[in-house]
Parts: structure tokens; sequence; C-alpha cells
């Protein structure tokens, strides 16, 4: 790169443009300064920031000094992390030691946590620094934020993991960190223009972040990249004694196998609409079917079993039972404080029987078993991520109907930014895989990407 015939503008401008992959790889050489990167995404938080309103906590100069440090440990000549010099922006429900972490609500107004949570560690010792905390809804329910959609600020961003999606997608910040409980990262992606991974669920540990529902919490990433989601959730990876939804097992080797060729080529399962009542858009029936026809003879149509009928409603029977008791400390404290639909959430789950909380449990096993047959005909699932793209008004996180049966389930999905409505604001596409399969997933999403920018050629490079 020509440092020295670039004005600082430009400069900035083709940093920030750069695929996560490239960014990396330069900074890990020195052919690029992480002062340089950290200087871009500052700039680019100056001329968006108004529009967009992602963040709940940035601070120019903590990301300067951290970039600085990383410079200068790289001059050192010692080896270093396979994210050094990466700014990460946090969802403001993941705990930063030093650095305020409100959860999106008044009550926590304040709050500044002594410890990182665990994958906050894990992102500092693979050479990345947080960049800044961004905007959530409250206690990462529903009730929107001030966060505004990048590409359109009159519409929605989408759900609790609205301010990372939106930063990423204003080219704020390469990487970001959310969570998924129904469809909190998905949706965001989708309504943004991002790519956006949920891992399986149990692969990235949830220590040292707000817990809604521990049966469906779920830590997912985003980038502009398949690589670069994949990138990230490689580092985050890993088993944590004090979070029982993990695993002691192998390294999963996201990245690599993400960037491999496929051994054949994908078959895929196409669902034009999922389960329920809540059709696609005219916009999204039409994209869906001109992916069929490009397609050809690599996919199959696929209604799900009448079985998955029921989904929705168990997801939302153990989110709320669990709800109620991971927040009672919040109503107990500040119920006058929460939202109304907040507070109904919380309410409803504490008529949630015994009895039907234990069954619902039973689920994801029941579900996966018949999942575990689709799969066995096919390498993955593709289907809209939402009904429609972002809808208008601030009034409304969006729907996440086409998103929470991946979440109860526990299988790993990647969105996709492939689509535009007639009014060019983004729809994604859900790629969706075998429970465990997350790098086979990857590798099959980014082929897809691949083969239709080959045939189309109207695909971004994601």
């Amino acid at each position: 790169m020509a440092h020295d015939n670039a004005t600082p503008a430009r400069l900035g401008d083709s940093l920030i443009t750069l695929d996560p992959l490239d960014m990396r790889d330069r900074l890990a050489s020195g052919a690029m300064r992480a002062a340089d990167l950290a200087a871009a995404c500052i700039e680019q938080v100056k001329r968006r920031e108004a529009d967009v309103q992602a963040w709940a906590w940035l601070d120019e100069q903590h990301v300067m000094t951290q970039a600085g440090r990383l410079d200068a440990q790289r001059k050192t000549g010692r080896p270093v992390g396979p994210l050094h010099g990466l700014p990460v922006a946090l969802k403001d429900i993941i705990d930063t030691n030093g650095i305020p972490t409100e959860n999106g609500t008044i009550i926590d107004k304040g709050r500044v946590p002594t410890e990182d949570a665990v994958i906050v560690r894990k992102l500092k010792a693979a050479g990345a620094y947080v960049m800044g905390k961004t905007v959530t809804t409250e206690l990462a329910y529903v009730a929107p934020g001030k966060t505004r959609n990048p590409v359109n600020p009159d519409h929605t961003p989408g759900g609790s993991s609205q301010g990372s999606a939106a930063a990423v997608g204003a080219a704020m910040v390469p990487l970001a960190i959310g969570t998924q409980t129904g469809g909190s990262v998905i949706r965001p992606a989708a309504y943004c223009g991002v790519v956006g991974f949920k891992p399986s669920f149990g692969m990235i540990p949830r220590t040292g972040i707000l817990s809604q529902s521990p049966s469906l919490d779920t830590v997912g990433v985003f980038a502009t990249s398949v690589a670069g989601v994949a990138m990230l959730a490689d580092v985050l990876c890993g088993d944590d004694p004090a979070d029982h939804a993990t695993t002691l097992s192998a390294p999963p080797r996201l990245l690599a196998t993400a960037l491999s060729d496929v051994p054949v080529r994908p078959t895929l399962a196409l669902m034009a609409h999922m389960p329920g009542d809540t059709a696609p858009s005219e916009d999204m029936a039409l994209a869906m079917q001109e992916l069929s026809d490009i397609l050809g003879e690599d996919v199959f149509a696929l209604t799900l079993p009448i079985l998955f009928d029921e989904a929705a409603e168990i997801r939302e029977r153990i989110n709320f039972a669990e709800m109620a008791k991971c927040y009672y400390a919040y109503e107990r404290r500040g119920r006058q404080q929460l939202s109304d639909i907040t507070l109904a959430a919380i309410d409803a789950g504490k008529t949630v029987l015994a009895r039907d909380y234990l069954a619902a449990l039973d689920w994801p096993k029941l579900l996966n078993a018949a999942l575990d047959e689709i799969f066995a005909r096919c390498d993955a699932i593709i289907c809209p991520a939402t009904p429609t793209s972002a809808p208008a008004g601030l009034s409304s996180t969006g729907s996440a109907v086409y998103n929470g049966l991946w979440t109860l389930c526990g299988v790993p999905v990647v969105t996709l930014p492939l689509f535009e409505d007639s009014t060019g604001l983004p729809m994604g596409l859900q790629v969706v895989g075998r429970r465990g399969n997350d790098a086979r997933l990857l590798r099959t999403a980014r082929w897809l990407t691949s083969e239709l920018k080959k045939t189309s050629g109207v695909v971004t490079n994601v």
C-alpha cells in the first residue's frame, strides 16, 4: 500500500473497505499500522454516527491508545495473535473491565464491570482490542434502542444486536459481536446488509454476558464477508467450565475450512418460507425464485414436517420462563423503569408451568432428529433470513419468525446479504447447517456466494 502518496482521507477510505482478512494480513506483516486502521474507523464514526447511532460507549483516545500499543508490540518482533491490531465492537451486554456495560437499561446506568467476559479475554489474547460498546435493546429483548438502519435511517436496524450490525454495515468497524436468543444476530445482519453468523449452541462461551435465556442464548458475530465471521468466531470458540453449554472439543478450524474448496458440489434444500402464517414479501419471494432458477439441479424444494409448526411457541415458552427467572432482580429493583413489552414477557414467563417448561426443553432433540434426516440429503438448508426487508420506523425491531426455529434447535446459521428489495434495502439469505457442522456450513456459504457471483455477476464480495 502506497502510504506516502495517499491523502489521509483517501487512505482512510481505502482501509475501511478492505476485507477483514486483508486487514489482518496487512497488520501482521507491517504493511498497515493498527493506528492507521483505528484512525480510519474513528473518522468513519464521525461521518456516520449522527445518523446511525450505533454506539453506547466509544472513546477515541482509548481506541488510539490500544492501537498504538499493538503497533509497538509488533515492532518488538515477537509473534502476534491471529487478530493482531483489529478493532472489534461489542454488544453492550458483554462485560468489559473498566468500560461501561449497561445492558440497554437505565437500571444499569453507570455500571462498570471489574472483569472481562471470557470472550473479551479471548479477543485480547488474539491481539484484537475493544473498539467500543454497541447499542442493544432493553435487556437484549425487543424494546428498541436508538440505533438506525445504516442503509436508510428511517428504517429499523433489527433486534437486540442492532448496534453491532449497524456499526459493521456503516463501515465504522470491521468486526462486531452480538448475541441471539430469537433472531438478534441473523435479523440485524440481514437488515443492515452484512454477514452474520450464529454458531451452534455452546460453541462460544457466555460467561460474563447478560443471561436472558440460558437454554437459547448464543453468541454470534458480524463482518462483511464469510471469511471475516469465520476468522472472528475461530478465536472465540472453546470450552468454559463456567458455561454448562460448552464442551471440551478440538478447535473447530472455522476459517481454514471456510477458505478451502468444497470436495463435491453441494446440494441445497430450499425453503421459500418458514413454518407459520408469515409469508415472505413479494420482493423476497421473487428473490428466492430467482435463486432457485440460478442453482438449478443443485437445489431441491423443502417443506418441513408438521412437527416444526409448534417450534415458535416452544421457543417462546422457554425464553419467557427463563426471562422470568434471569430478570427477577431487575424487576424487583426497578419494575417501573422497564418497558411494558419487557414486563409482559417476564409476566408471561411466570405463568409457565414447570411440567410445560421441562417438556419444552426436550423439543430441540426431537427437532434435530428430524433435521438430521433432511441433512442426510443435503449440505445445507437455504431460506429467507426475514420475511421482508427492514420495516420503516423505529418502534419495532422487525420479525424474528424466520430465525427462532434455528435458535431453538441450536444449529449453525449464516446470513448472506445477497438480495435487495425494490427500494434498495438489503435482504438476507439464511444458510443453515447441521448442529456441530459449523465449519462445513461456512465453507458451503462461501461456495454459494462464489457460485452466484460467477453465474449472475451481481453478488457482492461476501
